[in-house]
């Protein structure tokens, strides 16, 4: 590698301690994941040329492995644009939807945002995490 050059990640994501924002979140859900209680993943991202290998789903189940072992932590949340191809799918298969406001049109027409939330496990310091084919955790 040339001295000074630049390498783009595979992959990254980002925790926040904060639940959604109300508004233009309903309030309901804004105070079902408050801020400081709940951690909110954000901007999951593969480059396209290391998709479909399982780096998502592994960058997912890594932070939610730190998540579950800070303490204050009870829930961890997250809200997607389901517009974008393959989103849907692949959050369905980590998370358990809490609200559908892409079929509501709680945020107006052709918004299509899907909440969810990835439940949380907490292990024993030192355990590692098993994860199944399906990519729940367990």
């Amino acid at each position: 590698m040339n001295a000074g050059a630049h390498t783009k990640p595979a992959a990254q994501t980002g925790v926040r301690s904060a639940g959604p924002a109300h508004p233009p979140h309903p309030r309901w859900l804004a105070e079902r994941y408050p801020a400081g209680t709940t951690a909110q993943l954000v901007r999951v991202y593969v480059r396209p040329e290391h998709r479909r290998r399982g780096r998502a789903r592994t960058l997912v189940h890594t932070a939610c492995d730190i998540i579950a072992n800070i303490p204050g932590y009870q829930s961890i949340y997250l809200h997607t644009n389901v517009n974008v191809e393959g989103v849907e799918t692949f959050w369905r298969s980590m998370a358990e939807e809490v609200f559908d406001a892409w079929t509501t049109g709680e945020h107006g027409p052709g918004v299509a945002t899907v909440h969810f939330e990835i439940p949380m496990r907490r292990r024993p310091a030192g355990e590692a995490a098993q994860y199944s084919t399906a990519g729940r955790i367990p």
